[in-house]
């Protein structure tokens, strides 16, 4: 995950159950049903998203976990694949454990991954001196916050679109010590929800129990929510633009790789050969500083003669404008702008990624409209060009692990769609 914003954070999901005494009634009910995986073909699961880009920067989620099972809120994160909860293992006066909505989780000593075992080898764990020690982890963000802990399995009871009820285990990091930028207040979340492409991310593991594909769509609405899907069930079977991802490294990132196209008001620029990922753990979008200037450039000479001027007393974000008066709704400050668009692959046929005024703009609380487009050389993410959760408002975005492919498409998220089973 891509943590480069004071603000930034960060996607996650909700599910029904906010009251311990009604998963543990749900618990009890629904455990007899339990099927083992090789009595299911793969289903897919779908989850209520909450939250915003502006002004709360994050989205969240509640994952049931343990047994009895308890509600955790974890920040849900395409960009990193280890899955994490501050744990109660447990936190010393000399570390640190957040303040967080939920009481600390209790791992059980039985509950440990070692070092010998192959989903510790997937998290490439630096700390391994001996094939039965604790498999440890530590994994540090662009933001500088961190997390040092060990690797356990828990029980995630998980009810699938085809009615089927499961209970696997899963591998999650046991957070006894973590820094962030915000020590000292309450975190809006527990943990984090890592679903990248690497082998100990949840969608992995759910895929090698044989019980969903190994395929994500969210979709996020820009008046805040939506949902997300783990499986093909809910993949349309048309309208999706698809590009190949990038079998290259980019450290486990969903990326179509280093060959998208900049441009601005449907004028190329002399921006190209970018590297570019999709990181639902960003809020905002981030350009290296060359596509960042260009599009700067580009933004204020279509501005000119227009009644905006900026506010560089709105410190929101880097770059803010006022009008007339302030604004209330992007609807108000759109007319003054153009879409973004990014272009992956060769040729004729090159997949189009269009980002508008209203994907990449926000209203601060004064009133300015911002630009939510950020210069990521400054953020410390090299030649790395973020996609964050503000470009991917109002479309449906989907990752293909089992066909290395990345897709969109426009979609009204403020709408589930069918199931008779949503968390």
């Amino acid at each position: 995950m891509e943590k480069v914003w004071s603000m930034l954070l960060i996607l996650v999901l909700s599910v029904t159950f906010s009251d311990h005494s009604v998963v543990a009634h749900w618990w009890q009910n629904e455990k007899q049903a339990t099927l083992s995986p090789t009595q299911n073909a793969a289903s897919s699961l779908l989850f209520r998203i909450g939250g915003n880009v502006y002004p709360d920067g994050l989205y969240y989620v509640t994952f049931n976990i343990g047994n009895p099972p308890k509600p955790y809120y974890l920040d849900f994160d395409t960009g990193s694949d280890l899955t994490w909860l501050q744990c109660d293992a447990p936190c010393q006066q000399t570390q640190h454990c957040d303040k967080a909505p939920h009481p600390l989780y209790k791992p059980n000593i039985n509950d440990i991954v070692l070092c010998k075992e192959q989903i510790c080898a997937s998290l490439d764990s630096k700390v391994c001196n001996n094939p039965n020690d604790q498999c440890d982890y530590s994994i540090t963000y662009a933001d500088q916050s961190s997390s040092l802990g060990v690797l356990i399995r828990g029980v995630f009871p998980l009810r699938f679109t085809d009615g089927s009820v499961h209970t696997p285990r899963l591998a999650f990091g046991c957070g006894y010590d973590q820094q962030s930028p915000s020590m000292g207040s309450v975190r809006p979340t527990d943990g984090i929800l890592g679903l990248s492409n690497g082998g100990v991310s949840i969608i992995s593991q759910l895929k090698i129990q044989g019980l969903t594909k190994n395929v994500i769509g969210h979709c996020l609405s820009g008046l805040g929510g939506g949902y997300l899907f783990f499986g093909d069930d809910f993949v349309p079977s048309s309208g999706v633009v698809w590009t190949p991802l990038s079998t290259t490294s980019l450290n486990k990132h969903y990326s179509p790789g280093s060959s998208a196209e900049l441009s601005y008001k449907g004028k190329p620029s002399s921006v190209t050969g970018l590297q570019t990922a999709f990181d639902s753990g960003s809020s905002y979008t981030y350009f290296t500083s060359m596509a960042y200037e260009t599009l700067i450039s580009a933004v204020k000479k279509d501005l000119v003669g227009k009644p905006l001027k900026e506010a560089p007393e709105d410190n929101t974000l880097p770059l803010c404008w006022k009008g007339g008066k302030p604004f209330i709704f992007i609807g108000e400050a759109k007319p003054y702008f153009s879409s973004v668009v990014l272009s992956f692959g060769g040729g004729r046929n090159k997949a189009q990624f269009e980002i508008p005024p209203e994907s990449y703009l926000i209203i601060s609380k004064a009133g300015s409209v911002c630009l939510g487009i950020l210069n990521g050389t400054e953020a410390g993410l090299d030649l790395l060009n973020l996609i964050g959760d503000t470009s991917m408002l109002n479309k449906l975005v989907i990752y293909d692990n089992e066909k290395k492919q990345i897709g969109w498409i426009p979609a009204n998220c403020n709408r589930l769609p069918y199931s008779g089973t949503i968390h």
